[in-house]
This record gives structure tokens, sequence and C-alpha cells, in this order.
């Protein structure tokens, strides 16, 4: 994998992107961070310059990987790379510092007991369309993502010019992910997780709802906050917001 490091704080930051997307996608909170943090920017497999990446987009291969190519940190997870953040949190609590969930979830799908998910056909049906129309599929996830956000414009526009910045993510690697984020469920494993966590949501998110980010938060005695004019990208329009949401975990790491 693909591993960039920014910055020149003290703090130790892995952050993990969404579907179809890639590191440089983190670029407001990069520079908000700059002086306070060493980031370390992952592609995940199939994605940007980790393209050609044999590794699998399975969250315990994923996590062993990063864990094994930076020291210990707190990663940040944002969607899909939620999923990643969290296992390395449970599978490797010495590395992993502290935990934030950034419009992420242990489980995207409703089920029942479960009204939070998305239904349970979208993923399957975003899969399909992929082999049919490619791009317009992924353009019209991307439209999903900035819905409803006050800087929807702004955030479309900058999702559309980085998806392809490196190159088509591998559309097989693309339907692991949507299998991922469809069949994904660490709701059972909450009660466990021994590190510090944040759990950030955008009010105005369409593919997150905040209760279940709040229910998260509960199970595993973490700090839920809501970023009132948000949608699913808050840190592009909001960078600010999401960096005061972190600061409790930052100052803990630093401490």
């Amino acid at each position: 994998m693909f591993i960039q490091t920014h910055g020149r704080g003290d703090i130790h930051l892995v952050l993990l992107h969404g579907w179809a997307m890639h590191g440089d996608v983190f670029a407001p909170l990069i520079e908000a961070l700059d002086a306070r943090c060493t980031m370390h920017v992952v592609d995940l497999p199939g994605h940007g310059r980790s393209r050609d990446s044999d590794l699998p987009l399975e969250p315990e291969a994923c996590a062993r990987a990063i864990a094994e190519a930076t020291p210990p940190a707190v990663w940040l997870g944002w969607s899909m790379g939620g999923l990643v953040a969290l296992t390395g949190a449970l599978r490797h609590p010495d590395h992993v510092r502290g935990l934030a969930m950034l419009s992420s979830t242990p489980c995207f799908v409703r089920k029942d007991g479960w009204p939070y998910g998305m239904e349970p056909d979208v993923f399957a049906q975003f899969s399909s369309d992929l082999d049919h129309d490619y791009k317009a599929t992924l353009d019209r996830f991307l439209a999903l993502e900035a819905m409803g956000s006050e800087h929807a414009r702004e955030e479309i526009r900058k999702l559309r010019e980085l998806v392809f910045a490196h190159g088509e993510p591998d559309k097989r690697v693309l339907k692991q992910g949507l299998a991922l984020l469809d069949h994904g469920d660490l709701r059972a494993e909450l009660a466990s997780v021994q590190q510090d966590s944040v759990w950030i949501s955008g009010h105005r998110d369409r593919l997150v709802p905040g209760a279940a980010m709040a229910w998260a938060a509960e199970q595993c005695e973490g700090r839920y906050t809501d970023i009132p004019r948000a949608g699913h990208a808050a840190f592009i329009g909001f960078a600010d917001a999401v960096v005061e949401a972190l600061d409790p975990l930052l100052q803990e790491a630093a401490a």
C-alpha cells in the first residue's frame, strides 16, 4: 500500500479514506493539522496510488499491513475507512492509540433491530451499475456523499476532481468495497474497544445517520459530536469543526 507522510507535529495520526477515494481527499484536514500532527495518509488497496496493490480490500488484512508500516498512532477512518480503523483498534490495541470515526458506522446496512443503515439493496444496485456505466455510477455515489451539506457544490466538485486523479479505481476492488459496506458488521465488538474514541457525524449526512454514530459511541464510551451544517465529507467544508471534535483525542495522545 502507498502511505505518504505529511505534517511535523508530535502526534502520529493515520488517515483512512472512503470508498472510491484515496488519501488526497483529506487535504483540508492535513493542512489544518500540519503543525500538530505527523500524518500517515493511506491509499487503500485498489485505490489511488495503491491501485495495483495485491493486498485484499479486507479490514483485517489492511489493518495488519498498516500497523506494520506505521508507528503507534491515533487512527481516523472516514466512511468505509472507518471499518479498517475500527478493526485496527480491536485487533491491534497496543498500536492504535486512539480511534476517530468520521461519518462511519460499525454497520452500514439496515437489519432487524438496526434501523440506522441504508436499505440492503442499495450497495447491490451500485455494484450491478458499475458493470453498465462505471463513471456514471461513481458520479452518483459522489453526489450522494455531498448531498445535504451546506457546501455541497464545493464538495461534489472536489470529490469529482479527486476520484480519477491517480487513474481509475480498480472496478474489482470497488465491488469488494461495496460488499464490505453491505456485509460488514462490528456492532457486537464495540464494547471491546479499549482506546478513547471520538465519533464525528455531519448532521446532513445522507449515508450515515448521526443516530448510528451516537449509538456506537455510547457502546464504547466514546465521545459523539454532530457538525450541524455538514454532510458526509465534513472535512472538506468544515475542517476546523472536525479538528475541534478531534481535539480531546489528540490532547490525550499528546499526554
